[in-house]
C-alpha cells in the first residue's frame, strides 16, 4: 500500500507517542482533527493502525487486520449494494416520516417518475421540518430534501473503502448508489444504496473469516 506523506507522518508520530489521540496527532501536525480524519480511517482500515476509545491510535501487531483490509480494497460497492428505500418528491412529509419509520432507515432517497435522482431526505431534515409547525401532511418532501446536484453519490463500480471515505468526509448515514450520467447536471439513475450498516456489516463479515 502506498501511503501519502501525511499518512507517513502519522504512522511515525504513533510509533513514536502511541497510543496517542486522533486531537494529539493533529495537533502535531498543526491541523485539525476533521483533516486528519480521512488519513486515520485509510491507516485503520488498512491494518496499519488501531484505534481504541479513550485509549488512541497504536501500531497493528495483527497481521490478520491487514488481510482484511487487502480484501476490503478490492470489494466494489456493487457487490453489497441494498435496494434503495426511495419516494417521490411531491409525497408529504408526513409520508416521508411514516415510510422511514416503517422500512427503518435514516435516509430515503427522493426519485422522479423514471427512477431518477431528485434528492434525499434524512431524518434531521424530517426533524426540521416538523419543529417548524407546518402541515406536514401538505408539505411536499421537496421543500425540506437536499436537491441535486447537492448530493454526494456513488457508483457500483467504485469501492467499498472510497464510499466509506465518503460517509466519514460528508457526515452522512448512507449514499445513493447511481449510473452515472455524462453530464453532471443530469440527474442520473439510482440503482441502489450503501449505509454505514452496511460497510459494518461487510466489517465484521471479513473479520469473523466469511
Amino acid at each position: 500500500m502506498q501511503l501519502s506523506l501525511r499518512q507517513e507522518q502519522i504512522v511515525d508520530i504513533v510509533k513514536r507517542y502511541g497510543p496517542i489521540t486522533g486531537q494529539q496527532i493533529a495537533e502535531k501536525l498543526k491541523l485539525s482533527r476533521a483533516a486528519i480524519r480521512p488519513d486515520l480511517t485509510v491507516l485503520t482500515m488498512s491494518g496499519i493502525l488501531e484505534a481504541r476509545p479513550r485509549v488512541g491510535y497504536y501500531l497493528s501487531s495483527k497481521p490478520t487486520e491487514a488481510l482484511v483490509a487487502g480484501e476490503i480494497k478490492k470489494i466494489k460497492v456493487g457487490q453489497v449494494k441494498g435496494v434503495p428505500r426511495v419516494i417521490r418528491s411531491e409525497a408529504s412529509v408526513y409520508d416521508a416520516i411514516v415510510t422511514m419509520f416503517l422500512e427503518d432507515v435514516g435516509t430515503l432517497i427522493v426519485v422522479d417518475e423514471g427512477g431518477k435522482l431528485d434528492g434525499v431526505i434524512s431524518r434531521k431534515d424530517l426533524l426540521k421540518a416538523a419543529i417548524g409547525g407546518g402541515d406536514l401532511q401538505r408539505m411536499p418532501v421537496s421543500v425540506v430534501m437536499t436537491r441535486w446536484p447537492n448530493i454526494v453519490v456513488t457508483t457500483a463500480e467504485e469501492t467499498v473503502l472510497a464510499a466509506a471515505l465518503k460517509i466519514i468526509e460528508h457526515e452522512v448515514d448512507a449514499l445513493p448508489v447511481v449510473r452515472p450520467e455524462t453530464d453532471r447536471l443530469k440527474s442520473p439513475e439510482v440503482v441502489g444504496r450503501i449505509t454505514k450498516t452496511t460497510i459494518t456489516r461487510l466489517f465484521v463479515e471479513l473479520g469473523g473469516g466469511r
